[in-house]
Order: C-alpha cells, then sequence, then structure tokens
C-alpha cells in the first residue's frame, strides 16, 4: 500500500512550514512536497492605507529582514513620488541592508545549520541546535552570536531599533549617521573580521564530508537572478536584475523594478500559501529560477572587495559553470557576509557620509510604484498602485523565497529519493530532508502572501468532530 510520511513542522527555519513524501506500494519515493502553511495578507490590508505609510507597515512582515522590506517599499513609494534621493541617504539604505545581511546569513549559519554541518546529521536531536554548537565548538557559538549583534547593533545606531526600525522613508532617511556612531561601527569591524574568517575556515574543514549531501541536496542545472551593478560586482540595494540559464549565459539583463513586472509572473499550487516565480518568457515551470547567495555568486564577475573577491574566485572553482547544488548556500552566505563587513568599512570612509541632508520631498506624481531590492534570501519587489490621493489601491510583493519554492520543492524529491529506501528511512535520513530547505533559509512569514483567488478550502466541523460543510475555492 501507499504511504506518507510528513515531517511538521519543518525545524530551524523562520514560520510554519511541513514535507510530505509520498511512497508507492513498494516503498519507493514517487513524490515529495514542501508545504507553506501559514497565510497572510499584508498586500490586502495594505489597500486603502496612504502610500508614506508603507515602509512601516512592509517592515513588520518579517522581524528577520525588515530592513529589505523597508528600502523595496521606498523605492516603490519613490518611483510614485518621481524622486531621487540624496546620496548621503542612499549609502545609509545600503549600509543598513549590509548590517541586516551579515546578521541574518550568521542566524543562518550558526543557529540553524550548523547544527547539522558540526555536529553531524545523525547526531541526537536533543542536542542539535546552537546550545549543542556551543558546547562543542565554544569559539565558533560565540561568532555567530557576535556576528549577529554586529548587525543588529548597526541597525541600532543607525535606525534607533534593532527590529521593525522606521527610519527608512519615502524619500531617503529621517535622521543623519553622527560621527559618533560612525565611530562606534569602526570599532566592532575588527572583531566582525574575525568572526567571520573563524566561520569561512572552519567551514571549508568540514565541507569534504558532505560529499554524498552536496550531490542531492537540490542538485540540478537551474536558471538564476540576482541584482547585478554596471560593472558586474554584487549588489545589493540598486542595480538590476540578471537572469542567466543553466550554463551561465544571459537570459535577460537590466531588469529593473518596472520592467520586473513586465517579465516576472507567479503561479500558484493547491498544497502551498506561497507563490511560486517563474520567468514568464518561459513560462511555468520551466521559467523557474533560484535566487539568493548562490544565485548571486553564480551571477557575479567581482565582489568589488579584496577579501570577498579572493573567496569569491575559490568559489567559482567548485564548478566549471554555475554552482549547482544548494549545499552551497551555505559557502556563499560566509562570503556575502564577509563582503558585508568590507562594504560597510568602505561606506564609512565616504567623506559624505555625515552630511545632514538626508531626505528628499515629494509628493503623488505617479499612480504606480516599483521598487527592488535583494533580501538576504534573494530578490525581493514590492509594487503599488495609487489613486489621486496617494491611498494604496492594490499591492503586490514578490518574495525570495516564493522565487526558490519550485528549487525547494525539486529538492525535497531529490533528497527524499536518496535517503527514502524500500519504505525505510531514519530520524537522521528525515532531517536531511528537512536540511534541504535549510539550505535556502527561506521566510515563510515573508513568502505567504495572497494574489488573486488562491486556493484555500474552508472545513466547518461539529463539537463532536462530524464535517458538517466545506467550502473550497
Amino acid at each position: 500500500m501507499s504511504q506518507t510520511i510528513t515531517i511538521d513542522p519543518v525545524t530551524r527555519l523562520e514560520g510554519h512550514g511541513k514535507i510530505t513524501i509520498q511512497l508507492n506500494g513498494q516503498g519507493e519515493v514517487e513524490d515529495a512536497h514542501f508545504h507553506v502553511t501559514q497565510v497572510r495578507g499584508f498586500e490586502r490590508f495594505s489597500e486603502g492605507r496612504p502610500y508614506y505609510e508603507m515602509p512601516s507597515l512592509m517592515a513588520r512582515i518579517c522581524g528577520i529582514c525588515p530592513v529589505s522590506h523597508l528600502i523595496a517599499s521606498a523605492k516603490a513609494c519613490e518611483a510614485i513620488m518621481s524622486v531621487r534621493i540624496p546620496h548621503t541617504a542612499a549609502q545609509l539604505r545600503r549600509m543598513l541592508n549590509l548590517a541586516q545581511m551579515v546578521q541574518s546569513h550568521a542566524l543562518s549559519f550558526f543557529h540553524l545549520s550548523s547544527p547539522d554541518l558540526l555536529l553531524g546529521m545523525e547526531s541526537d536531536p536533543k542536542a542539535r541546535n546552537i546550545f549543542g554548537v556551543l558546547a562543542a565548538r565554544p569559539d565558533l557559538g560565540r561568532a555567530g552570536i557576535g556576528l549577529r549583534r554586529f548587525g543588529q547593533h548597526i541597525i541600532e545606531l543607525l535606525a534607533n531599533k534593532r527590529i521593525h526600525p522606521g527610519w527608512v522613508v519615502p524619500g531617503g532617511v529621517t535622521e543623519p549617521l553622527s560621527a559618533a556612531h560612525r565611530d562606534e561601527i569602526l570599532a566592532m569591524l575588527p572583531e566582525a573580521y574575525a568572526n567571520l574568517g573563524l566561520a569561512l575556515t572552519a567551514y571549508k574543514q568540514i565541507a569534504g564530508t558532505f560529499k554524498q549531501e552536496i550531490e542531492v541536496f537540490a542538485n540540478f542545472p537551474s536558471n538564476y537572478m540576482g541584482l547585478i551593478n554596471e560593472d558586474e560586482s554584487i549588489e545589493f540595494t540598486d542595480g538590476a536584475a540578471r537572469l542567466i540559464d543553466p550554463q551561465g549565459a544571459i537570459i535577460e539583463d537590466g531588469i529593473t523594478a518596472s520592467k520586473y513586472t513586465e517579465v516576472i509572473g507567479e503561479a500558484v499550487e493547491p498544497y502551498s500559501y506561497t507563490k511560486f516565480a517563474y520567468y514568464k518568457p518561459l513560462g511555468y515551470p520551466q521559467g523557474s529560477y533560484r535566487v539568493g547567495p548562490l544565485a548571486r555568486l553564480n551571477i557575479v564577475k567581482s565582489m568589488g572587495t579584496p577579501l570577498a573577491e579572493k573567496e569569491l574566485v575559490e568559489f567559482k572553482q567548485l564548478a566549471a559553470g554555475p554552482v549547482q547544488s544548494s549545499f552551497h548556500y551555505h559557502h556563499a552566505r560566509l562570503i556575502e557576509a564577509l563582503y558585508g563587513i568590507e562594504k560597510i568599512e568602505q561606506i564609512l570612509a565616504d567623506p559624505r557620509i555625515l552630511d545632514k541632508h538626508v531626505r528628499a520631498i515629494a509628493g503623488v506624481n505617479r499612480l504606480e510604484g516599483a521598487g527592488q531590492a535583494e533580501a538576504p534570501r534573494g530578490t525581493l519587489m514590492h509594487h503599488y498602485k495609487v489613486d489621486e490621493n496617494g491611498l494604496i489601491t492594490w499591492a503586490n510583493l514578490v518574495i525570495a523565497t516564493g522565487q526558490n519554492n519550485n528549487a525547494m520543492n525539486k529538492g525535497v524529491l531529490q533528497s527524499a529519493k536518496a535517503y527514502v529506501k524500500d519504505g525505510k528511512f531514519t530520524e537522521g535520513a528525515l532531517n536531511r530532508v528537512e536540511a534541504v530547505i535549510r539550505t535556502f533559509d527561506p521566510c515563510l512569514s515573508c513568502s505567504s502572501h495572497a494574489f488573486g483567488q488562491m486556493p484555500l478550502v474552508l472545513t466547518l466541523v461539529s463539537a463532536d468532530g462530524e464535517v458538517v460543510d466545506q467550502l473550497v475555492r
């Protein structure tokens, strides 16, 4: 008889999700899915709000990556205002976004994934957590905590709050950087470099012991997309998106926020509240692609900072073309975090960084606007429409996790087929299937947003458990 294996909840990730693995009568894996089981309605309850409130509202979507939503939202509002923000404001936003990237990557690598990497996929689940890491490798545990503190404290110094800051507003930021806060951030850099170097060294020492996982952790050809500068270096806050094919050839370049709405479509599946993004000319699912650290490093030609540049050269030697296995997201995260530290140091050296002019003022000049930025997990797009009074009439968010959704589902199936045989499996085998999802570091609260008529089953159950009525949409 057929059988379904359910992993519920999937642990050590943000939000609520589960994995189902379908076995046939012979105990072989036939199919597998990653289900995002929560639903949120930020697009809908944004309707009727003034556009200038949107960045602060959107920051409430997530406590891990609120800055990304702040920036993408503010840029969409600035398109409505037809305004260009001051140079210093753009630099301060860039630093804020990089600080969030560093702390988020530290959370993903140290707190969520390092228990598998350092303690082993088959280790005791009771110890397979950050406390187990602290016991086994106190130096790495402290490094992870230190890197998170580094990123979060910079956010606090710039934006007055570590979580859900409102400092980024349409037109720029609300307050300039003070000399005292600049000096405080500069004083934090040596420890951050040391912690990141420790993590990179440790990862390289153990990566070779995961050859089997590398082979089956979402290891397949795919398209990749991410923001890039004109000199083909990595970018997180500005620039335009580039889409490449599995061989590394450019499919489409110069995808700005306004163009994004023309070339990126979104599909829905009945088993998840997260949308599935795809490149419209290729259709769904053929036009699916990956975003985030692995995609960004596959796309860029350089990092633009010396230490990260050396690491990128080494990373690209992992494959003749784009690096395919999602296991390498871990490595890519550490390289990006190193870049973030270096770039923050470069920004602080800008002679105009303490300039007081950090906000441009304008009103509604267009009835539609879109903005995009790189979140830690990948490209993020906000798209709004307003009426003549600047009230939101329609909103849509394209989230990184939705863009990785197809790859996550294919990765779950690939790993399940590798680790579940003849209907038999171990706790460690199922942990490996979960670990595939953790390589992507999905943010499920960010990704579950309604667009059009999402699949929905509403069931009314009586007190004794009898189904009274059911509505299926």
